[in-house]
């Protein structure tokens, strides 16, 4: 699957998930559950968390 623009680790921790099988396990979630609306709820919560400014640390 091609990476795009946002995901799970984006949205869900960002700098507090440190392990990179805890990330992995974050993309394979994806792609199982994977569906367009699903897709939206990623793009509203990027933009929730952007404007928060929370995990970037």
């Amino acid at each position: 699957m091609k990476p795009g623009l946002t995901g799970e680790w984006q949205v869900n921790g960002r700098s507090t998930v440190k392990d990179f099988e805890d990330i992995v396990q974050m993309d394979l979630r994806y792609q199982i559950i994977w569906s367009p609306i699903y897709d939206l709820v990623l793009i509203f919560r990027t933009i929730y968390v952007i404007l928060l400014r929370r995990g970037a640390f």
